[in-house]
């Protein structure tokens, strides 16, 4: 059996897949799996397990090899988690014959919908995405038991990673902060950071880390965080590749991050996090799987209750005192499970 895979969305959406990709592989263990990803996703690949082929859509002439290779392999299934214009015509140059959608791509585009021969009855504004991308294989009739996202992350990651610790005498457990995102209204102000590192300084024995994507807003950001923070902390920020990223983030005592990829990152390797949600949604992108605790709006508390339909809500609205609160507990716990 030949199945093909269509995930051309961002780095998260990849890294929530793959508890489909394995329930497949668990189901069909000697299926060939031809994943499709984007270019954005690329550098994650060598961490996705359970697929026999990769392919990359690069949106320039490059591309044409690609619609060639997936024309000439006649796949049996196809399944699209991305339902865009591109994803549909590679579903219908697979010529599979079993072509798997949501049934939304029939209320967006008549034209789209030609491409596909079955449509699953689910929506992805009703499920967390993981149950999304699962509930897509029901016409394969695949196990659904793998529910937690994994990453098979190279050793040459944890190496770049433990030398990058060493070069910047990072000796001492430690915390990343992760303040960055490509979206600005993702981004928790400045000086807010400055006092979570400064809190933290004081009243904790642990090393702090900022990290970041190499682009010139992220970097303004951090630079505006470093500016108005009293007390010293280790700028990794660009500095790393995002497997490297990765292997940091899963040696980490405790990830600080807005909603973005180190989110997937942390809940794939299980390392404990604080997200910070403003106009996202938790309830469809929250792990589920590994220790985090979720702050949205004005509460003190944790989110504990999500609802699959919210207003948009600033991030400014988040306290300095609610991730400060959150962070003490979760390092409480960390503690108190240590072996003594």
């Amino acid at each position: 059996m030949k199945i093909l895979l269509l995930q051309l969305k961002r780095i998260g959406d990849l890294i929530l897949t793959t508890p489909a990709i394995a329930a497949l592989r668990q189901s069909f263990p000697q299926a060939q799996l031809t994943l499709v990803v984007s270019q954005e996703s690329a550098d994650l690949l060598p961490a996705i397990s359970n697929v026999d082929r990769i392919l990359i859509a690069r949106r320039n002439l490059r591309d044409l090899a690609l619609f060639s290779s997936v024309a000439t392999r006649r796949f049996d299934y196809c399944i699209d988690f991305t339902r865009n214009d591109r994803s549909a015509s590679l579903a219908l140059l697979s010529r599979a014959r079993r072509r798997v959608v949501s049934y939304r791509v029939r209320e967006q585009s008549k034209t789209r919908s030609h491409a596909y021969t079955d449509f699953v009855r689910v929506r992805m504004r009703d499920m967390h995405t993981i149950d999304y991308n699962l509930a897509l294989l029901e016409p394969l009739r695949a196990s659904h038991a793998p529910t937690a996202p994994h990453l098979d992350l190279p050793q040459i990651a944890y190496e770049k990673a433990d030398a990058l610790r060493r070069s910047w005498k990072v000796v001492r457990p430690y915390i990343i902060l992760h303040p960055g995102s490509a979206r600005q209204e993702k981004l928790w102000e400045p000086g807010r950071w400055a006092e979570v590192i400064d809190y933290f300084d004081q009243n904790n024995g642990c090393d702090f880390v900022l990290t970041s994507g190499p682009s010139r807003d992220e970097q303004t950001h951090i630079a505006a965080i470093k500016n108005k923070a009293q007390q010293r902390i280790t700028d990794l920020s660009g500095k790393t590749d995002l497997l490297t990223l990765a292997a940091l983030i899963s040696g980490a005592r405790l990830l600080v991050t807005v909603d973005s990829a180190p989110v997937h990152l942390a809940g794939a390797t299980c390392t404990p996090q604080v997200i910070l949600f403003g106009p996202t949604n938790p309830f469809h992108w929250r792990p589920r799987e590994s220790q985090a605790v979720i702050l949205q709006g004005k509460s003190a508390t944790p989110v504990t209750e999500f609802s699959p339909v919210q207003p948009r809500v600033p991030m400014s609205q988040i306290s300095t005192e609610a991730v400060i609160g959150a962070m003490d507990s979760l390092l409480a716990t960390h503690l108190a499970t240590e072996p003594s």
